[in-house]
This record gives C-alpha cells, sequence and structure tokens, in this order.
C-alpha cells in the first residue's frame, strides 16, 4: 500500500469520529452548514437568472450589485416586508405550519452530508459533516418523504380549488418518483456494503486491489465511482431526483397554465420566502446526495490525485465537492431552459412502467454478478456473463411486439357515430359558396373616370363626380 492510499484513508472518518466531537464544535458545524445552504440558495437563485438568460441570449439580472450578483440578496430581504395576504377560508394553524414542514426538511436533511475529511478546528480533529449515523441515507429519504407533507398540507390549507389540485398532483409525482429513487440507492448499498454516508465516500476511495477483476489472467481494477461502475442507477436517480424536486419538465405541482401557481397560489410575504427556500435547498440537498453516493463525494476527480498527494486532505476536498454540486445544479437549470413540460399522464407513466421495472431488472442484475464473482473464480465467470447477456438479448428479441389497434378512416368513424348525434362539418374544410354571395359579386360593376374603362394598373377611387 503507497503513501497516498494511507494518507487517504487516514483522513477518511468513521462514526467514532463524531461520538467525540465536544459541544461547541458541533455547535460551529451547524452554523457552518446553515450559513452554506443559504448563501448556496442565494448563489444558485442568481446562477439559474444569468445561465437561463445567456442561453435565451438575453442580459439577465445585471443591476443590483457587481454584475447583479447580489439581486437574490435584494429579493430575500425585499419578500418578508412585502404584505401578507392570508384567505379567509385558509386553516390559520396548518396554513402557517405548512411552510415551515417545508423548510425545516430540507435543512435537516443537510446533517448527514459529508463535505471533506477530517480537519483541525482551533486545534480539535474533527470531520466536515455535521454527524453521521449506520443508516445515514434513510434518513435522507425521511427528509423527503417528510417534504410531501408540507406541499400536500399548503394545497389543502389554502381553502382554494387550484392549490388543492396542486397539492394532490404533487403528492402522487412525489411519492412515485421517491420510489424509483430509493431503488436506484439499494445497487449503493449492495456495492458499498454500508448505508453510511461518510463509510460510501470512503468505498469510492478507488485502488482496492480486493475489487480488480481476473480476466484470463488480466486483473484490471474496475472505476471507483459508482457513476461508472452503476450508471443505471445514477441516470435513473438522476431523473427521479428532477421528478421528486418538481423542477423544470416535471414542475407540474406548480404549472401555470393549468394550476394559476400550484400549491402555494394563496401564500406571499415570508411564507412564500420558505417555499422558495425549500425548492433551492432541496435543488442542493439532491446534488449534494447525488455527489456523496456516485461522485466520490468530496474527493478529488481522477487527474488531479495523479499528479497530487494531498488534493484529499485538509480543506481543499470542500472545493473538489461544491464543483461538483454546482455542476449537478447546472443540469437542473439546462433542464429548466431546454425541456418544455410534460403532460401528466405522460410524466406518472414513465415514472411507474418504465424507471421503477428498468431499476428492478438492473438490481436483479447486479445482485446475479455479485453472486457470479463471490461462487465461481477464473475466467469461468465471464463465461456466464456472456450465457446471461445471450440470453437476455435472446428474450428481447423473441419477446411479442404489442399490436397497435387499427386505425379506422373518418368515413368509417361517421358511419360508426350513434344515430341522433350532433352533426358533423365538411371534412375537407371546403364549404360551397352562398349564392347571395355570388349574386352580390356579379352585380359588382367597376368604378370609372371620364367614361374610360380602367385597366389593371389604374387606380379608381376618384368619385367627386358622382358626388357633384
Amino acid at each position: 500500500m503507497n503513501s497516498t492510499m494511507i494518507l487517504a484513508k487516514a483522513q477518511d472518518p468513521t462514526l467514532q469520529t463524531f461520538e467525540n466531537d465536544v459541544w461547541w464544535i458541533v455547535l460551529i458545524k451547524l452554523l457552518g452548514v446553515f450559513v452554506i445552504l443559504l448563501l448556496l440558495t442565494l448563489f444558485t437563485i442568481n446562477y439559474e437568472r444569468k445561465v437561463v438568460a445567456r442561453m435565451a441570449v438575453r442580459p439577465g439580472p445585471n443591476q443590483v450589485g457587481p454584475k447583479g450578483w447580489l439581486q437574490s440578496l435584494t429579493d430575500g430581504v425585499k419578500l418578508p416586508f412585502k404584505e401578507e395576504i392570508i384567505p379567509k377560508t385558509a386553516d390559520k394553524v396548518v396554513y402557517f405550519i405548512a411552510p415551515v414542514i417545508s423548510a425545516t426538511v430540507a435543512f435537516t436533511a443537510f446533517s448527514v452530508i459529508p463535505f471533506g475529511p477530517v480537519v483541525s478546528i482551533l486545534g480539535h480533529k474533527t470531520a466536515l459533516q455535521l454527524t453521521d449515523v449506520p443508516v445515514s441515507v434513510l434518513v435522507l429519504l425521511a427528509c423527503s418523504s417528510m417534504a410531501v407533507y408540507g406541499v400536500v398540507l399548503a394545497g389543502w390549507a389554502s381553502g382554494s380549488t387550484y392549490p388543492l389540485l396542486g397539492g394532490l398532483r404533487s403528492s402522487a409525482q412525489m411519492i412515485s418518483y421517491e420510489v424509483a429513487m430509493g431503488l436506484s440507492i439499494v445497487a449503493v448499498f449492495m456495492t458499498a456494503g454500508t448505508m453510511s454516508t461518510s463509510q460510501i465516500v470512503a468505498a469510492q476511495a478507488g485502488n482496492d486491489p480486493t475489487t480488480a477483476f481476473d480476466i484470463f489472467g488480466w486483473s484490471p481494477t474496475p472505476p471507483s465511482w459508482y457513476a461508472v461502475l452503476l450508471l443505471p442507477s445514477f441516470v435513473i436517480y438522476c431523473i427521479a431526483a428532477v421528478g421528486e424536486t418538481n423542477r423544470a419538465p416535471f414542475d407540474l405541482p406548480e404549472a401555470e397554465s393549468e394550476l394559476v401557481g400550484g400549491f402555494h397560489t394563496e401564500y406571499s410575504s415570508f411564507k412564500f420566502a420558505l417555499f422558495f427556500l425549500a425548492e433551492y435547498i432541496n435543488m442542493i440537498t439532491v446534488s449534494a446526495f447525488a455527489t456523496t453516493l456516485f461522485l466520490g463525494g468530496w474527493r478529488a476527480p481522477w487527474p488531479i490525485t495523479t499528479f497530487w498527494e494531498g488534493a484529499n486532505s485538509g480543506w481543499f476536498p470542500l472545493i473538489w465537492w461544491l464543483g461538483k454540486v454546482l455542476l449537478l445544479l447546472f443540469g437542473f437549470i439546462w433542464l429548466r431552459a431546454t425541456l418544455p413540460r410534460m403532460r401528466y399522464d405522460q410524466f406518472m407513466r414513465f415514472g411507474w412502467k418504465v424507471l421503477i421495472p428498468v431499476n428492478l431488472v438492473w438490481i436483479l442484475f447486479l445482485a446475479g454478478v455479485r453472486v457470479t464473482n463471490d461462487r465461481i473464480d477464473g475466467g469461468a465467470r465471464w463465461l456466464v456473463y456472456l450465457a446471461a447477456a445471450v440470453v437476455v438479448l435472446g428474450i428481447a428479441l423473441l419477446w411479442p411486439a404489442s399490436k397497435k389497434e387499427r386505425e379506422f378512416s373518418i368515413e368509417e368513424q361517421l358511419a360508426a357515430r350513434p344515430p341522433g348525434s350532433f352533426p358533423v362539418p365538411p371534412m375537407d374544410l371546403q364549404v360551397p359558396p352562398s349564392p347571395r354571395a355570388r349574386r352580390a359579386v356579379a352585380e359588382r360593376q367597376p368604378a370609372t373616370v371620364g367614361g374610360a374603362t380602367a385597366g389593371p394598373d389604374d387606380t379608381v377611387n376618384d368619385t367627386s363626380d358622382k358626388e357633384v
């Protein structure tokens, strides 16, 4: 084992690392997480506006602060002081609790996200992570589940029709895509062998000889990042994360053309600011979660670690973590500026009939690979993989195709209509001219000036002789 691996392993936190933190260290880290989230939220709002403006070839915010970068700060200061309008039919208690739930669970989910390795803060060794437990990933999933309550209660407590429809639509959407997101994480559990976020990052350190494959005497090491090793899970997670956060093109609970503004139509002032804050914090949370599970967490990308041994030590990993999160946030913004909003039935069908079945097949395949690696040694396992691939390909080719229903012509559809139906206009869109209009055209005479017949290029507008 070389010195680089020793240095990397020495910096990895363990579950015991968090048990030794004193109370003021925990308080500093708690305040640091809160400040990081607020600053990232203000940055992401302006980041989105500027990127979308650049893609749409327009200026974007450029008035407040240097090149407009303080626009989000002024918006955040302005919103709490705006007039608050509460509907008379609203349930006052639930109306107030709903945005608090959304904002609180958004902040809580970040408590188990690792930002970096073990560092020294005022002479005390501590990890750049607020806390960690053996089931940290379940804590994140629980927080995302609780976020549904804030949206649903906001729609119900407003006492209005459109927010209620938005809340019901959002509950179905978030629950559906949360199932797909949870199944995409199962592959990470199976590969890393743990649900602790800090240990999942440690499992992606790479250069582990125990994970090498044996291909007829050649022993290559698989990629360390699960985004490459578990590519289907990473793709499904990214799609489910967009649906979970109600972002375009899956922002159907807030569809202006159908629901005015969705579940927060009746909210204003500070309560609307809480919903706005929760939406962007959820974007940051799912991006940080994807970074932890699939992109190596706070570890530096591969080219940097080849020539810099200290890239994964000290406070530098915080830079790598931030860069990966911003890259994923750019994906959210790119989707919003590029894709149109889907129909709701298409969206739900895609979640239940595509993402979840593909996830289940992928998990079954991955379990088969792990069992084969444990029980079959040498090049024989690749023969098993080849036989399995042939079987799957044969099933895919021989699977009966669904028969399309026969399309009837317009004449057949008209003939099949029951008697007494409403009359149907001509299908060729050609209406015969009215006899009255034809007679009026025939009686019209061209105007003449001075007894001469007007030619095609003459202008006949002089009617002074008739008036005289």
